[in-house]
């Protein structure tokens, strides 16, 4: 199917495009357009990384300013900076090479769906979790973290029905107060979350407010009014509405899934390990988009109940019944491993089989030679 995107917000077309289109310019023309996705992607995971370094549970804004140094909150600005840039012009470098293809669109969709946990789950070394005074509970971490990919999910499941990726208002947004944050963090310290802003709410209250704002009553009823008018057009790509919303019942099964888990776990699993636990969350999620995303594009029927929903309910139910006792932070390691691995694994035989299927490579604009 030919891809069609729409973007309509201010921020993106009068701002941010006139310098993407600068940006553009200088990439050479032999680089191809997935490496540009690819290297934004690991930038990402570098950011995530360091940053886990020096704060593996998120207490490190909280406890002590100066337990992050400054150059890394800089670090961090720059690299979401190039991330943002990089995942900006990869489609335009694309059309300009004459490069576009279904494996260029899959790889760069599949890899914001699971870029977009690791910019929420790096933003929270900001503001640091709870200690009493200053911080955001980690539970308002997990509902902050669904609400984001619950977002993502639904511009994937509007274009699943209607055919069109209407770019959600929210990625511009979300990219410029990101990198506003870590240059503040930089500049200031920490001390400036941990101080009330306005009316004795925290900047991150406010944060969490606009967030829940924009998804419950802009992200999505324009979701919902985009598919109505796809039916009354009658352009939907769905006849019945059983197929309409199948690819959400994996998504909101899998939620229930783990919400079920972190409130009944005897040991408070995401108390114990907030880091792993909302790494797993956001590995899982972004492998469900994945399918969605590729029946989207082949225009198959995706499947009603996705795999990891069965070892997943298995351990859950071993958790909260008391049956894995201490075990709980052991089996939520090896869960999360062999999720990210199978996760991994499943993107590089996708994009495999396409670049084969294809007959192009992933990371270079020469053609396959015919066997």
């Amino acid at each position: 199917s030919q891809y069609s995107a729409v973007d309509t917000n201010p921020l993106s077309v009068y701002i941010m495009q006139p310098i993407w289109n600068k940006i553009i310019k200088i990439v050479p023309l032999w680089i191809a357009p997935n490496l540009l996705t690819f290297s934004g992607f690991v930038l990402i995971l570098v950011n995530y990384f360091l940053l886990s370094f020096y704060d593996w549970d998120y207490t490190a804004s909280g406890t002590g300013p100066g337990l992050v140094p400054t150059w890394v909150w800089l670090f961090s600005a720059f690299t979401t900076f190039c991330a943002y840039a990089l995942d900006s012009i990869d489609g335009k470098h694309a059309r300009r090479t004459q490069s576009s293809t279904p494996l260029g669109e899959l790889f760069d969709h599949g890899l914001d769906s699971w870029a977009t946990s690791i910019f929420v789950l790096s933003f929270f070394s900001v503001c640091s979790r709870d200690n009493g005074k200053t911080g955001v509970s980690i539970y308002t971490m997990y509902i902050y973290l669904s609400i984001v990919l619950f977002n993502f999910m639904c511009s994937h499941w509007e274009k699943y029905n209607t055919g069109v990726l209407f770019l959600p208002w929210g990625y511009d947004i979300s990219q410029v107060v990101l990198i506003t944050a870590y240059l503040l963090t930089a500049a200031v310290g920490v001390e400036v979350w941990q101080k009330p802003f306005l009316f004795g709410y925290y900047i991150t209250d406010v944060l969490v407010i606009l967030l829940i704002g924009f998804s419950l009553f802009l992200s999505f009823p324009q979701t919902l009014y985009n598919i109505h008018r796809g039916y009354l057009k009658k352009t939907l790509k769905n006849d019945s509405l059983y197929e309409g919303v199948l690819p959400l019942v994996s998504p909101l099964l899998l939620f229930i899934l783990l919400t079920v888990w972190v409130v009944l776990s005897p040991s408070n699993i995401l108390a114990k390990q907030p880091r792993l636990f909302l790494w797993m969350v956001g590995v899982a999620f972004s492998n469900v988009i994945c399918k969605v995303i590729i029946c989207q594009m082949s225009s198959t029927r995706p499947e009603l109940f996705h795999w990891f929903l069965f070892p997943l309910a298995l351990v859950v139910y071993a958790a909260i019944s008391g049956l894995l006792g201490w075990m709980e932070e052991a089996v939520l390691a090896i869960l999360t491993s062999l999720v990210t691995a199978a996760h991994v694994h499943f993107g590089v035989c996708v994009g495999r089989q396409l670049s084969e299927h294809l007959n192009i490579y992933i990371f270079s604009l020469k053609k396959r030679v015919q066997e």
